[in-house]
């Protein structure tokens, strides 16, 4: 499926959800089996050399990407969530997104010493999850292996606030 066609697919909802922000709602293109497909096979063909060790899907619609490309990549996967979601002991680091602050929180012991690890969200926006997610990963001991998004607003820049080289958006908004 063409990228041009993966766009349509997704639904985009404006002044959500504040004025003057378009939301762009992915359930419609995880509800389509071919579009879902599609995705996953072009991230993992994406990823496949990159000597990854483990997935960490960023909450909540993160999880559905990173799950199935984990399980395509033979992978194991571990949540990056919001406060108070993981049971055990946890690492948590505050960042600023778009619309708000907010907070990450991953389990003390979910990345290993020098684990090359692939964060997967499902939108690049201002960067600031992401980049979160990565100060949570290294402060564990892990290595960010890359970023995999499903889709990439650029006008927001928020590539610019990842230290990595190896990130990739299969669909991108100027």
């Amino acid at each position: 499926m063409l990228v041009s066609d993966l766009k349509k697919i997704i639904r985009e909802i404006p002044d959500h959800p504040k004025p003057g922000i378009v939301f762009y709602d992915l359930t419609t293109l995880f509800k389509d089996a071919g579009a879902l497909h599609s995705v996953i096979d072009r991230l993992a063909e994406r990823f496949r050399g990159d000597r990854i060790e483990l997935i960490a899907g960023v909450e909540a619609r993160g999880f559905m990407i990173a799950a199935a490309l984990a399980y395509v990549l033979k992978l194991g996967i571990v949540p990056i969530r919001k406060p108070g979601k993981l049971p055990w002991r946890v690492a948590g680091e505050d960042y600023t997104l778009e619309y708000g602050d907010g907070r990450l929180e991953l389990h003390e012991d979910a990345v290993e010493r020098d684990q090359r690890v692939l964060i997967v969200d499902d939108v690049l926006a201002t960067g600031g999850t992401a980049a979160a997610s990565a100060r949570l990963v290294e402060r564990l001991g892990g290595t960010v292996a890359g970023f995999a998004f499903l889709v990439e607003l650029q006008f927001l820049k928020g590539r610019s606030r990842l230290t990595s080289d190896n990130i990739f958006s299969l669909i991108s908004y100027p």
